[in-house]
């Protein structure tokens, strides 16, 4: 879509509603002006003696509308205020002229960050009620009914969560970046064993020099790990010997006298045996993941997992023998070649089984992943149409990216439509609260199917502390081994600065020593930077 600035330079503003609205579309900067009738956005930005106009003019599809928000003139001397309100006018500008063509709302209104239920907890931090947060919610982002209990119920245990960490206390991931095969899905940088195997050994040497860093770092700057996360890739990929050594490393070289929280993520069940599992019980793990995606064999195949729903019931048991008390599943809504019943079928088998966590993702097409690839239907709107319910259904006359099923698959492989991936959803979010579970934390996405979302489940007392702190960046968190990202947090200042390690796992090792070296600098952070 062409887009043409009056008064501003707010780019990231306007794509990123660009991108909620029209995620088929790309942004392009004309150097001349407008064509008569051509499809594109003018969004301006006039600023009077007392308040700021934004002003939307969009055209699509031959049609017109023009909308205006504004909002009081903030500080001249508080940059930062200024910038966010004035990006705040221009996207509810947008979108308000981008709803009316559309004729719909996406669920999530006008919110456009993956973290949705800042918003509510922001709020009632500075003392509002739970009922004014929901009208915020409602009221200025247009957010529909089931997405504002979502956000609300998630804020709340957010809330619970910061009031129990203590200032020096911070979370620690380790990152195992291997896995057996690559999903369809996927774009985490992880190495397929098969073809990487001789590179595991030289990565835990590696990470071992890691991880004595790490621990002089955290003693030197006084700090405590409270929760530890094994994740990747998938950690189980490791033999029982390896995962051993590894956890015993970590045992060794970091204090985990205020760890309250272990998770390993085993994650596919062609990696878990007997033998491992019970190294994690013996090491301290009191979480660790199962998790099918589907329940499904033709939808496995179709997204590349080598075992099938009955390995998924066999892995399960084993966990349960293992005597590891909480036991996370993940489903994926929107997965190549399921349905609705398909989808309603996976969740009831796993609701039988009795998994203390639920966590149903939204498919998304990630760049990099083999669907992202593939991914048919480009240029298209997002269109969502409001039901009783609060869900959002998708226009079967127009399609979005990668998301509007493909009827011309003749192996049964489509990529579900948005309306089937909003009835998934549906009949989720009813199911999971009949069974006693309830939403504990939530992200967004790119290019996710409808618009939707990622929402982890619970039996009360069962919450990750983990999940509530990484994606609500309540406090520090910690990252060894391929792809880790440490996010130093000051919730004082507002402040979050980001480290990353090398993703690949030749990389990795290849840069151990420059990380080790860097690591107790890399955790004194002063909230200025």
């Amino acid at each position: 879509m062409k887009l043409y600035f009056h008064g501003h330079n707010y780019k990231y503003a306007a794509e990123q509603m660009l991108l909620t609205l029209f995620p088929g579309q790309r942004p392009e900067y004309p150097n001349g002006p407008p064509g008569a009738g051509e499809d594109g956005l003018v969004l301006s930005l006039h600023l009077g003696a007392r308040q700021a106009t934004a002003t939307a003019a969009l055209t699509w599809e031959g049609r017109t509308c023009r909308k205006t928000r504004r909002c009081p003139l903030p500080d001249p001397g508080d940059k930062v205020a200024r910038d966010r309100a004035f990006q705040h006018i221009l996207k509810l500008a947008f979108y308000s002229a981008g709803t009316t063509l559309l004729g719909a709302e996406p669920p999530w209104g006008a919110l456009t960050g993956v973290r949705p239920v800042k918003i509510p907890t922001k709020a009632m931090l500075a003392g509002a009620s739970p009922r004014q947060a929901e009208r915020e919610l409602r009221e200025v982002y247009r957010v529909s009914p089931l997405r504002r209990r979502l956000a609300l119920d998630c804020a709340k245990a957010s809330l619970a969560a910061l009031d129990s960490l203590a200032a020096d206390q911070v979370s620690l991931y380790v990152g195992i970046p291997f896995c057996p095969t690559r999903c369809a899905y996927c774009s985490f940088v992880s190495a397929d064993v098969g073809r990487s195997l001789k590179l595991i050994d030289p990565f835990l040497d590696a990470l071992s020099r890691e991880i004595r860093a790490a621990g002089a770092a955290l003693d030197a700057a006084g700090l405590r790990v409270r929760t530890v996360y094994f994740g990747g890739g998938t950690p189980t990929t490791l033999s029982a010997p390896q995962l051993d050594r590894l956890m015993g490393e970590l045992a060794d070289h970091i204090d985990l006298s205020a760890c309250t929280e272990y998770t390993v993520e085993a994650g596919r069940p062609d990696t878990i045996t007997a033998e491992k599992l019970a190294v994690l019980a013996r090491r301290g793990c009191g979480r660790i993941s199962v998790n099918p995606q589907s329940m499904s064999d033709a939808v496995l195949a179709a997204m590349g997992r080598a075992h099938r729903a009955e390995d998924i019931l066999r892995a399960y048991a084993l966990a349960r023998e293992s005597g590891i008390p909480v036991v996370n599943m993940d489903l994926i809504a929107g997965l190549p070649a399921d349905s609705p019943e398909g989808f309603r079928a996976s969740l009831d088998r796993v609701l039988e089984l009795g998994p203390e966590n639920v966590t149903v993702h939204t498919l998304a097409l990630k760049k990099g992943s083999r669907l992202m690839d593939g991914a048919p239907n480009k240029g298209k709107a997002l269109v969502g149409e409001r039901t009783s319910g609060g869900m959002s259904e998708f226009s079967r006359k127009q399609g979005n990216e990668g998301y509007k099923a493909r009827e011309d698959e003749e192996d049964g492989s489509a990529i579900p439509s948005g309306e089937a991936v909003a009835a998934m959803l549906d009949y989720a979010w009813g199911a999971l609260r009949a069974a006693g579970q309830r939403p504990y934390y939530l992200y967004r996405q790119k290019y996710m199917s409808g618009s939707f979302e990622n929402v982890g489940w619970c039996r009360p007392g069962t919450e990750s502390l983990y999940n509530i702190c990484m994606m609500e960046e309540l406090h520090t968190i910690v990252s060894l081994g391929g792809g880790g990202v440490t996010k130093l947090v000051d919730r004082r200042a507002g402040h979050i600065r980001r480290t990353a390690n090398p993703k690949f796992p030749k990389e990795y090792i290849e840069h151990i020593g420059a990380l080790c070296a860097g690591k107790a600098g890399a955790l004194r952070f002063d909230g200025t930077e």
